[in-house]
């Protein structure tokens, strides 16, 4: 007869093996933000390097970049756009390879490794000739230890000494991502310039709040890592949520032939910040893209103001051409109550608007299937809580 494993000890090997996977998880985002941070570096130096090789090279910098984006992303899928890839040319620039070297030299001494293993490694580290990778990115990782985001908001201070004492201080105090941003955000570097008492300004840039802590699960959904990993984004913050998003999905292509799919928590980056579309669908008849957001909460002129955003990006980015401009669809479904608001404005024509509200399903058919829906579900969700409670 197999025996119980009394509580208090089955606690304590549950405790052991949580923190085990939880530490793992932790290393295995950081090994994972460091190999694409040096991968990233390599490629900036790649860029710089060509571009030195004369004036012509060059001229035609910008061409370069356009024409990289284009064949990487048929290559590997999202996270070269051009912009990524200016990034990356300018990361190299703000770490230049003779401060690398220094650093990884510094490194190897620190770490006691012999001094002919450490001559054999720092020249060859770093390749003289651009269209040579021999580069060793794991021991390149060493050298950047926080993660791309990271390094990302550090490129948008322009201030050199200012970009140095954040990287310091994110290093110094553990500073996550969201830590560093706020700081940034709030000064932190001119305040603590001005202040009188420095000691005491930094050792209050140490504390974290609420906001700033990130699970390892946030840290391997990092839309960095998953460009990087090739990975699919497809996750909602609440089931409930989800469940919503799904039925309206499956809700809008029974409606018949207009709606067309395209794509589920669509990501898109404006500046560097990253957002979500719930739903993209293509109206055949209109000939547009239709955005769809959800919020469970109440709506407000906010969200008016996001889904603006969300349009003007589409309209640049995601619209082909012959296409009309991309209509929007904020559903708001606040227990209790359910909303549903087309975002028309931007259309170039009163008459285009027209067609798009006579075409477009009503909004309040929207509401009642979305608020009956999430009854649905929220009874859905009780029955199961109940038989659970009886089953014990």
């Amino acid at each position: 007869m197999t025996k119980i494993v009394s509580g208090e000890d089955y606690s304590g090997i549950r405790s052991d093996i949580v923190a085990l996977l939880e530490s793992a998880r932790r290393a295995a985002a950081r090994s994972v933000n460091a190999l694409m941070t040096a991968t990233y570096w390599e490629i900036g130096r790649c860029i710089v390097e060509f571009e030195q090789g004369g004036q012509e090279r060059a001229v035609y910098g910008e061409a370069l970049i356009q024409r990289l984006s284009v064949d990487l992303t048929r290559r590997f899928g999202r996270g070269f756009s051009p912009r990524n890839i200016e990034q990356m040319r300018q990361f190299y620039q703000c770490w230049p390879a003779e401060q690398i070297r220094q650093t990884l030299s510094g490194k190897l001494t620190t770490c006691k490794i012999p001094q002919t293993v450490s001559a054999e490694l720092t020249p060859s580290l770093i390749s003289q000739t651009p269209s040579a990778f021999s580069v060793d990115l794991p021991v390149l990782a060493q050298v950047f230890p926080l993660p791309w985001s990271a390094y990302v908001r550090l490129l948008s201070v322009k201030n050199e000494m200012a970009r140095a004492f954040y990287e310091t201080e994110t290093l110094r105090g553990g500073w996550s991502v969201r830590q560093l941003d706020r700081q940034i955000g709030s000064q932190f570097y001119e305040r603590t310039a001005l202040s009188h008492n420095k000691a005491a300004m930094l050792q209050k840039g140490e504390a974290s709040e609420p906001g700033d802590v990130l699970t390892p699960e946030q840290a391997i959904k990092d839309p960095f890592v998953l460009e990087f990993l090739n990975l699919k984004d497809e996750y909602s913050e609440s089931d409930l949520e989800d469940a919503l998003i799904q039925h309206l999905a499956d809700f809008l292509l029974e409606l018949g032939d207009d709606f067309s799919f395209v794509g589920r928590q669509r990501r898109l980056r404006i500046d560097d910040n990253w957002f979500r579309v719930d739903l993209l669908f293509f109206h055949r008849r209109l000939k547009c893209l239709v955005v769809i957001d959800l919020k469970v909460g109440k709506f407000s002129y906010a969200d008016a103001g996001q889904m603006h955003l969300y349009l003007n990006y589409a309209r640049e980015h995601w619209m082909k051409p012959g296409e009309n401009p991309p209509v929007g669809l904020i559903l708001c479904a606040e227990k209790g109550a359910a909303e549903a608001h087309y975002a028309l404005e931007g259309l170039p024509n009163k008459v285009l608007a027209a067609e798009y509200q006579m075409v477009l399903p009503d909004e309040k058919l929207l509401a009642e299937e979305l608020d009956k829906t999430r009854r649905e579900l929220e009874a859905r969700r009780l029955g199961s809580a109940g038989d659970a409670e009886g089953a014990e």
